[in-house]
């Protein structure tokens, strides 16, 4: 699903990544978080990752959102005496009321989003990562992930996905576009964007578009992975 990508983030840094689905996007967040291997290069993490990928991933529908938060928050590194200190804070951020004692398969999206940014602001990551989950959300909820993003750039590393080009300029530092499973453009956000609109803007919306790793798969290849 990639070829050929080489990138850095550093410390006080958020990068944007931008491209259409199936560009491989979603592949390359689940490398850097480890939750899948690359078949070919290396990755270099320095630092606690704390992600949102998928909208609730790793939530028990059948559990609270209160036992979500403790299950969440351990498996990213706070011991429970850390998680008790601050499931205030958690549930005054997320902002779901009695909800966060109800299963969260009664949640609505919007609450899955509230829900896990909540854990991730609270969890003392260096590294955040981010795909899309602020498309959900409110515009009071979006503002205070906002405030809280920036305030995060002080000290960490941010990787950010989003179809909103304009968040990306607004708050990115640097930017790629992914076309195919590969770096298309790479550099200052509001140029990687318009490079990125001309090719929306002059292309075609056809299957023909659908690649793994930069090859167009023909319909009906049964060998053919799905895109991400």
């Amino acid at each position: 699903a990639l070829r050929d990508v080489n990138f850095e983030a550093k410390r006080g840094e958020c990068l944007g990544i931008i491209g259409r689905n199936g560009a491989g996007k979603s592949t390359l967040l689940q490398i850097a978080c480890g939750i899948i291997r690359p078949s070919a290069g290396s990755l270099e993490v320095n630092g606690r990752v704390a992600a949102m990928l998928e909208l609730g991933a790793g939530f028990d529908p059948e559990l609270t959102g209160r036992e979500n938060v403790y299950v969440a928050a351990t498996v990213l590194g706070l011991a429970t005496a850390e998680i008790r200190a601050r499931f205030g804070a958690i549930a005054d951020f997320a902002g779901i009321g009695e909800f966060m004692d109800r299963p969260v398969k009664h949640n609505s999206t919007g609450m899955y989003a509230r829900l896990a940014f909540a854990v991730c602001a609270h969890v003392d990551a260096d590294i955040l990562i981010v795909d899309e989950v602020l498309a959900v959300g409110d515009a009071a909820f979006v503002q205070k992930c906002m405030r809280f993003i920036r305030g995060f750039m002080q000290r960490g590393t941010l990787l950010f996905v989003s179809h909103d080009t304009n968040m990306v300029v607004n708050l990115c530092t640097q930017a790629i576009w992914l076309e195919g499973g590969q770096i298309r453009h790479s550099g200052v956000p509001k140029e990687v964007v318009h490079h990125f609109l001309v090719s929306l803007y002059e292309g075609r919306d056809t299957a023909g578009r659908f690649g793994i790793g930069g090859r167009a798969l023909a319909a009906g290849d049964g060998n053919a992975p799905a895109a991400t």
